[in-house]
C-alpha cells in the first residue's frame, strides 16, 4: 500500500477517535446534567457497523493493493469535505453535539437555514460522503457495494429514532 494511503488512513483514525472524544466528553456532561439518551440500541449497531466499514475498507485496500490514482484523489476529496462538514456540525451544535441520540434539559433546537433545508447535516454531509470517500480513497468497492447499502438502512432508522425524540421534545420541529 502507497505511503500516501497508509498516511490517509492514519489521519482517518485520528479524526473519527477526535470526533469520538468529543462525543463521550459532552455525554458525560449532558447526563450528568440530566440529558435523555434515545435509541441506544441502534447507535451501538450503528458505531459497530462503522468500525466493520473502516476495518473492512481498509483490508480490502490493502488485498488489492490499488495504486493511487484518481479514483483515490477523489475519495480524499470527498473524505477531506465530510470531514469540514463534521466541524461545521460540532461548532454548530456545540455541547450538544454526541454520535448519540441525547436530549439535554436546556437543549436548544437548531433553527438556522441550513438545518431547516437539510435536516440531519451530520448524517447527509459527513457520515455518508465521509464512508464514500474512505471506501473510494482505498478503491475499497466491495466495501462500498455491500456496506454502504446495510449502514444507511441503520442509519434511516437511527433518523426515525431521532425524529421521533425531537418531535417529542420541540413542539417547534
Amino acid at each position: 500500500m502507497p505511503l500516501f494511503l497508509i498516511g490517509f488512513i492514519v489521519i482517518a483514525a485520528i479524526l473519527r477517535f477526535a470526533a469520538l472524544a468529543v462525543s463521550i466528553r459532552n455525554e458525560k456532561r449532558l447526563k450528568a446534567e440530566g440529558a435523555v439518551e434515545y435509541g441506544a440500541g441502534t447507535s451501538t449497531i450503528l458505531a459497530l457497523v462503522h468500525i466493520v466499514y473502516y476495518l473492512a475498507a481498509i483490508a480490502e485496500g490493502l488485498w488489492r493493493a490499488a495504486p493511487v490514482s484518481a479514483v483515490t484523489v477523489a475519495g480524499v476529496v470527498i473524505y477531506t469535505l465530510s470531514m469540514i462538514a463534521l466541524a461545521w456540525v460540532l461548532l454548530t451544535l456545540g455541547r450538544f453535539w454526541t454520535v448519540k441520540i441525547i436530549i439535554a434539559r436546556d437543549h436548544e433546537l437548531v433553527t438556522n437555514r441550513f438545518f431547516r433545508m437539510l435536516r440531519h447535516p451530520n448524517y447527509y454531509l459527513n457520515i455518508i460522503p465521509e464512508l464514500i470517500g474512505f471506501a473510494l480513497a482505498l478503491q475499497a468497492f466491495g466495501t462500498l457495494i455491500v456496506g454502504l447499502p446495510v449502514y444507511v438502512i441503520i442509519l434511516r432508522q437511527r433518523i426515525r429514532q431521532e425524529e421521533e425524540a425531537l418531535r417529542g421534545r420541540f413542539d417547534a420541529y
